[in-house]
């Protein structure tokens, strides 16, 4: 009996094509600090990172939840090395709909503040003319 080979495809994830990213999708993945802990670890990755490399404060069921959250907004591609699930940030993608978004996200999630002008300083009170 022959048995057909898998082309392994099936084990990769669904991922949104770059033209349906939305920006209301992206910012709702990254509100979480957990999922945005994982874009700057793979932010500042020199590669791509499987799930278990990851330093989470979660269990593997709920960070399994947070990887999906991001591979369903379009900031994670997702597939398999063997038995290890990889991710890889679509850096490029994403820079190509939202110019500098991550760069701001991560610089943002560091405690440092973008280059740029800061706040606003107030006018006077109209009340008081201070």
């Amino acid at each position: 009996m022959a048995v057909a080979r898998s082309s392994g495809q099936e084990r990769v994830p669904p991922h949104p094509d770059v033209q349906a990213i939305t920006l209301q999708k992206v910012l709702e993945a990254l509100v979480d600090p957990v999922r945005r802990s994982i874009v700057c670890q793979l932010y500042a990755a020199s590669g791509d990172i499987n799930c278990g490399a990851f330093d989470l404060p979660v269990e593997k069921s709920t960070a399994t939840h947070h990887f999906r959250v991001l591979r369903e907004a379009g900031l994670i591609r997702q597939y398999y090395v063997g038995t290890s699930r990889m991710n890889a940030l679509r850096h490029v993608e994403i820079d190509t709909v939202f110019p500098g978004l991550l760069g701001v996200l991560v610089t943002a999630g560091d405690g440092s503040r973008p280059a740029g002008p800061g706040p606003a300083t107030p006018g006077p009170d109209t009340q008081t003319g201070l």
